[in-house]
């Protein structure tokens, strides 16, 4: 029993080391883009509930704890257009930029060796909001570049996000053990539209 639970640790830390290699087939990234950019769609039409609905569970049950609960996430989430619409903000574009990341996460153990259950791709984005100054009647637009953390299980492809402005390496590597311990996440800032 020792010995195979200690097998499978060291193959956890050749997976781990072997993480950033991962080459993964196109039609991953073109799915996981196309799921990205139907949620960004959804989005900026106002359909906020699909951030909620489409959120990694894990994630979800995290977020939940930290606002005080499930209700209270969803009742902060659902008000973003209501809060955003007062405060003279719209969202008007989203976009995928970029190369996604891929890595292969949730190992599993078995006679054969780990297999890993999951795809995991990190997704640039840009969203584009409007702005109403508040001291004249002058619009700005800003650019916010981001990404989303797309994750499926690798028999379906039935992907559920992560919003990267909300998480941290440290938040990835404590769900995801395999990342590579040099992982580093797409940039996130903002600046004004040209």
């Amino acid at each position: 029993m020792l010995r195979s639970l200690t097998c499978f640790l060291a193959s956890l830390v050749l997976a781990s080391s072997a993480a950033a290699e991962v080459v993964a087939p196109a039609e991953v990234k073109k799915s996981a883009i196309a799921a990205v950019e139907d949620l960004g769609d959804k989005v900026v039409k106002g359909q906020h509930r699909v951030a909620i609905d489409r959120m990694f569970p894990k994630w979800k049950e995290r977020m939940a704890k930290r606002k005080g609960g499930l209700k209270k996430l969803e009742q902060e989430l659902e008000g973003i257009g209501a809060m955003m619409a007062r405060n003279g903000v719209s969202l008007i574009g989203f976009k995928c930029v970029g190369e996604p990341d891929v890595y292969e996460v949730d190992p599993k153990g078995g006679d054969d060796g780990v297999k890993f259950e999951k795809w995991m791709v990190l997704i640039p984005t840009v969203t584009t909001f409007r702005i109403m100054d508040p001291d004249k009647p002058k619009l700005h637009e800003i650019e916010s570049h981001g990404f989303q953390v797309a994750i499926a299980e690798k028999s379906t492809l039935d992907w559920t996000f992560i919003n990267g402005s909300d998480v941290t390496v440290a938040d990835l590597r404590s769900m995801f053990v395999t990342l590579p311990v040099n992982l580093k996440l797409p940039e996130v800032k903002r600046v004004s539209a040209k």
